[in-house]
């Protein structure tokens, strides 16, 4: 049985964690864990994530960063760390703590993932079709089709929701190498993992991102209040997709990668 490991980014996240939602999860989900990383939490969320990865050692796994480095670096943090645990996943991916996107939504995303082999990337996208539940604050979904647009436009990539936060990847070194470096942005990552893709498959034979990125239309998500993003941070936004654009896609020189899939890591685990 092919195991899953989801990181959870958390920042001030004690009141609102539903950590009943993880426990049933996991009880009817035996093949699925979950990694919580706590951002530098000002709150009691570093007490309550490790007192989860000790009530459910193996299920449930803390990592406590102390510095809040926004959640790109959690996130960034989180994969690297949850790749190396033992006895090893076949599988990694990052979803919101809020869970927008509910835990139910793992296994339809990990089965593409099962039954194409080809692909190495799923992408959880919010798509408004019959028969899905996405609720979405209005005002919201026109920005983000706007950065939708902008960001195709940086990366060349015809993708239609760079930002769901439910992502899911195969555990080899092309997802090492995505991660491997600082992000340049706090909040368009996704964006940025995208660009890096592009980048470190230009001039290769390997497949490009069309052909192994694929995006799942979500079932169920819901616009969950608390959103720790501001409207001035939109500003910032532009900023980072021009920073991203110079970084990876004008000029950048062809960074030496590998794409081989790669046996789960020996290294002792440290949750």
């Amino acid at each position: 049985m092919s195991r899953t490991l989801i990181v959870i980014p958390c920042y001030n996240e004690a009141a609102r964690l539903p950590v009943e939602t993880f426990r049933g999860f996991i009880e009817s989900n035996p093949d699925i864990d979950f990694l919580f990383v706590d951002d530098g939490s000002s709150d009691e969320t570093g007490e309550l994530i490790t007192a989860l990865a000790e009530e459910r050692p193996g299920r449930f796994h803390a990592l406590r960063l102390e510095q809040n480095g926004g959640k790109a670096e959690a996130v960034r943090h989180g994969i690297n760390h949850g790749l190396d645990l033992e006895p090893g996943h076949a599988y990694i991916g990052f979803f919101d703590a809020d869970l927008a996107t509910p835990l139910e939504e793992i296994r339809p995303m990990r089965d593409l993932l099962e039954d194409r082999p080809e692909l190495e990337i799923i992408f959880g996208a919010r798509v408004n079709l019959l028969g899905r539940m996405i609720r979405r604050n209005l005002l919201r979904h026109y920005l983000g089709r706007i950065f939708a647009t902008l960001a195709v436009l940086v990366v060349g990539v015809p993708i239609y929701d760079t930002q769901c936060g439910a992502k899911l990847f195969r555990v080899n070194q092309t997802t090492r190498d995505l991660f491997e470096e600082p992000f340049l942005s706090k909040w368009i990552f996704d964006v940025e993992l995208i660009a890096r893709l592009v980048r470190d498959r230009r001039g290769t034979e390997l497949p490009g991102p069309r052909e192994i990125i694929c995006e799942y239309p979500l079932h169920t998500w819901t616009d969950v209040a608390g959103s720790k993003i501001r409207r001035s941070d939109f500003f910032i936004v532009g900023i980072d997709l021009m920073r991203i654009y110079f970084t990876y896609m004008r000029g950048a020189p062809v960074r030496t990668t590998h794409a081989e899939p790669r046996e789960a890591p020996s290294s002792d685990p440290t949750s």
